[in-house]
């Protein structure tokens, strides 16, 4: 993959990740998406950023001071070391985050 087809395979992942934040029933969140970087502000307190890294071409998450590095495979984007998908990452911290069940669908 080259830097520009990953620049805009990232691209249409976080628009679609910013449409199912902004579905998310919650008062408590402030979504974002520039140039890359999807950010999402808690008002209680807390932000997950998930930023394109194109020299590796990888997303990073960053949330509850840990990271996460995703890849993107024919499955959609993994966990580089772990394998979980990054769908499931985002519905448990979303989960941890907001204290009720929150489901995040792939953004393939």
């Amino acid at each position: 993959m080259t830097d520009t087809e990953f620049r805009q395979t990232v691209s249409e992942t976080l628009r679609n990740l910013l449409a199912q934040f902004d579905d998310i029933d919650s008062d408590d969140l402030d979504n974002r998406c520039i140039e890359g970087v999807l950010q999402t502000d808690f008002e209680t307190g807390g932000v997950f950023v998930l930023s394109q890294q194109v020299p590796v071409h990888e997303l990073w998450l960053s949330a509850f001071s840990r990271a996460w590095h995703f890849k993107r495979t024919e499955d959609g984007w993994v966990e580089r070391d772990t394998q979980e998908p990054l769908q499931a990452v985002l519905s448990a911290n979303f989960t941890k985050r907001l204290g009720k069940p929150i489901q995040i669908r792939s953004p393939k």
